[in-house]
């Protein structure tokens, strides 16, 4: 997998540089745009598990659609429909979709890494991905995650 360094600058959010200051925004506002922007694959949700960027990479990767269309939606309530790694590739229930990277990032305010398994818009193809997602922290209280994927 292709090492990814991001870092944030003002650089990333133009609109902002005129009249607030990057400290004055949240760890979302920040990465949403650069998510939004990027070729690699990433997503940032937050704490309700609302996708508040995702690239258009991941898009594909996760048989998404448009980023547009994917944006606002719940990852966990119908933006996703993760399978179990099973030939059956049943939909997992919802104590397994808690240990998921994004997820438990936000859960446990940690790095996670992991696998997933994703059913695509076409009946019958399952993406494997290798996720790794970080905890995003506004006032030392979680906000939300950044994930990166990579196709397995």
């Amino acid at each position: 997998m292709a090492h990814v360094e991001l870092s944030i600058s003002e650089a990333f959010v133009p609109e902002a540089r005129a009249t607030i200051q990057p400290e004055q925004l949240g760890s979302l506002e920040l990465w949403a745009h650069t998510v939004a922007a990027a070729g690699e694959p990433c997503m940032l949700i937050d704490v309700e598990m609302a996708i508040v960027a995702i690239s258009e990479s991941a898009c594909q990767l996760l048989g998404l659609g448009n980023p547009g269309d994917a944006t606002g939606e719940s990852l966990v309530e119908g933006a996703l429909r993760l399978v179990d790694f099973t030939q059956a590739r049943t939909e997992l229930p919802d104590v397994e979709i808690e240990k998921i990277p994004p997820v438990l990032a936000i859960s446990s305010g940690r790095l996670a890494r992991g696998l997933l398994r994703v059913q695509s818009g076409v009946e019958g193809e399952a993406a494997t991905v290798d996720a790794i997602a970080t905890p995003l922290h506004d006032g030392g209280q979680v906000s939300g995650s950044l994930t990166f994927f990579c196709e397995v």
